[in-house]
C-alpha cells in the first residue's frame, strides 16, 4: 500500500484478501482492519472457498494471477453464497496492461494501490453486487457460471435471441443444453410457449405425430384430431433435443418445416403455417454422422446457422462453487431443511472431482447430500461415493475392494510433496524443482491433491 490517507470504510462489509503471497494478504487485511474494516486472508483459491464456506464474507480483494483459475473460484464461490458479493481484483504485473478487467471482477486496482484507489474499488464493488439485485437478466438467469466461456455464451444469446435464427446446441451430455434453450427462449421476448421435445426417446411413427399432430383416422387409434408440437410452439419456441437420433426419412420433413415454417398432420391436408424458433441438440457430432451418410447435410447446414457448444463442467470447474450453491439451496427449500452451505472437506471433493456427467451430476449429488445429512453444512460424507473418493471400494459396491493405482498413489505423493516444501522452507518454486516440475504443475497437483497450504505450513 502506498500514499496513506486518512479514508475510511464506512458500513465496512467482512473481507477476505486473497493472496498466494501470504504475507501480503495478511498485510493487507491487517490495513484494512486499522481503517474500521472486517478483514481476514487467506494464502490460497481452497482457503478462501473454507472461508467463504463458513458464511459472513461479503467482499473478496483477490490477486487475479491466482494459479489454475483460482480467482475466477473465488469469485464464483462468493457469488454462490451470498449473490450480492462484491470482487476486487489486483492486477499483477504481466495484467496491468490488459485492456479490460477480468469478466468475474466488479472493480480493479494494481497491484500496490493506493489506499484511496482500494477504498474507491472497494466501494465500487459493493455497489455492483448490490445491484445485480435489481438486474433482472442476472437474477432470472437459468444458466449460471462466471466462466469467461459462459458470458460468452450468453453474449451470443443475447445477440441472437431476437432475431428468428436457428440455433444448435452441442455438448456433453447433462452440460445445460435444455436450460440455454429455454434462456434464449426466455430473452427473446417470444410470446407464444416454449416446447421440449427429446426426439430419442420417440419411435419414427411416434415423434411424426408428436412433432406435426394427426387427423382421425390416421392410423389405428387416431380416434380425433391432434395439434402437434410445432402447431404449439406457433409464436413460441420449439426444442428438439438429440436431434441427431432422427430416422433419414423424419430428417427430410423436418427439412421442410425449417425452409419454410409449413406443414401438414400426419394424415391431413391442410398446410399450417407457422412462425417459430428452432433450437436444436445433440451430444453427437453431426459433422461426422454427416461424413458418413448418417445425417444428411443439407438439413446440417439448415441447423447450423447459429452454433452454441456448451463447455463440459471440467473445464470451468471455477463455477463448481456457484452451481452447488444454487443447487443447495433449491434442494434445501424443497426439503424444507436449513442447510446452509458446505464443510471445507465436502468443497474440496466438489471441486476435485471430475464430473462426467456435468451439471446435471452435480445437480443430483448436491440433491443427495442435501436429502441425507443430518447437519446445518453438506459433509463430505453426504456427498455420493464416486464424488467424495468412494469410488469402486466404496462400501456396498459390486467391485473389488482394492483401491484404483491413481488412489493408491495418492498417498505417497502427498508425502514426497509435503516433504519437498518443508526441505526448502516453504518456497513453492524450489520445492517445484526439487520434484522435478514447474510451479504451474505443482499448483495442479496440491489442487487434485486436496492440499492447502495454509493449513500444512508452520506458524512462524
Amino acid at each position: 500500500m502506498t500514499a496513506r490517507h486518512d479514508a475510511t470504510l464506512p458500513q465496512a462489509p467482512r473481507m477476505l484478501v486473497v493472496d498466494d503471497d501470504r504475507r501480503r494478504a495478511s498485510s493487507l487485511a491487517q490495513w484494512l482492519c486499522s481503517q474500521g474494516g472486517h478483514a481476514i486472508a487467506a494464502g490460497s483459491a481452497a482457503a478462501a472457498m473454507r472461508v467463504i464456506g463458513r458464511g459472513g464474507i461479503e467482499l473478496c480483494i483477490v490477486d487475479a494471477g491466482l494459479p489454475d483459475d483460482g480467482a475466477a473460484a473465488v469469485a464464483a464461490a462468493i457469488r454462490g453464497a451470498v449473490p450480492t458479493g462484491g470482487i476486487v481484483a489486483i492486477l499483477p504485473g504481466e495484467l496491468r496492461g490488459a485492456t479490460s478487467s477480468p469478466i468475474w471482477a466488479d472493480a480493479t486496482v494494481t497491484e500496490q494501490p493506493h489506499d484511496a484507489d482500494l477504498l474507491a474499488a472497494i466501494a465500487a464493488a459493493r455497489c455492483a453486487g448490490r445491484s445485480r439485485l435489481t438486474t433482472p437478466a442476472a437474477v432470472a438467469s437459468s444458466v449460471l457460471g462466471s466462466h469467461p466461456s459462459i458470458a460468452g455464451i450468453l453474449d451470443v444469446v443475447d445477440r441472437v435471441a431476437a432475431t428468428p435464427a436457428t440455433v444448435l446446441v452441442t455438448g456433453e451430455s447433462g452440460t445445460g443444453k435444455s436450460l440455454l434453450a429455454r434462456e434464449l427462449h426466455r430473452r427473446s421476448g417470444r410470446q407464444g410457449r416454449f416446447i421440449e421435445v427429446a426426439c430419442g426417446s420417440l419411435s419414427e411413427s411416434l415423434l411424426e405425430s408428436e412433432l406435426f399432430g394427426h387427423v382421425a383416422g390416421a392410423f389405428t387409434g387416431a380416434t380425433g384430431d391432434r395439434d402437434g408440437k410445432f402447431l404449439q410452439a406457433d409464436g413460441g419456441t420449439i426444442f428438439l433435443d438429440e436431434i441427431a437420433t432422427a430416422s433419414p426419412a423424419m430428417q427430410v420433413k423436418l427439412l421442410r418445416v425449417l425452409q419454410d415454417m409449413q406443414f401438414e398432420a400426419v394424415g391431413g391436408s391442410r398446410t399450417h403455417a407457422i412462425d417459430a424458433r428452432v433450437v436444436l441438440a445433440t451430444n453427437e457430432d453431426l459433422a461426422d454422422l454427416v461424413a458418413t451418410g448418417r445425417f444428411r447435410a443439407d438439413l446440417y447446414w439448415r441447423i447450423n446457422v447459429v452454433a452454441i457448444e456448451m463447455p463440459p463442467l471440467r473445464e470451468r470447474a471455477a463455477d463448481v462453487p456457484l452451481l452447488a450453491a444454487h443447487f443447495l439451496r433449491t434442494a434445501a427449500s424443497r426439503a424444507g431443511r436449513a442447510v446452509t452451505g458446505f464443510t471445507p472437506a465436502a468443497i474440496d471433493a466438489l471441486l476435485a472431482h471430475a464430473w462426467p456427467g456435468n451439471v446435471r451430476e452435480l445437480q443430483h449429488a448436491v440433491e443427495r447430500a442435501v436429502f441425507l445429512g443430518r447437519e446445518k453444512l453438506v459433509e463430505a460424507g453426504d456427498l455420493p461415493a464416486a464424488v467424495c473418493g468412494g469410488g469402486a471400494g466404496a462400501v456396498g459396491s459390486s467391485g473389488p475392494t482394492a483401491a484404483p493405482l491413481k488412489q493408491a498413489l495418492v498417498v505417497p505423493e502427498r508425502q514426497l510433496i509435503v516433504a519437498a516444501l518443508e526441505q526448502s522452507g516453504w518456497r513453492r518454486d524450489a520445492a517445484a524443482r526439487a520434484l522435478g516440475i514447474n510451479r504451474t504443475t505443482l499448483y495442479k497437483k496440491l489442487k487434485r491433491l486436496g492440499m492447502d497450504l495454509a493449513s500444512l505450513e508452520p506458524v512462524r
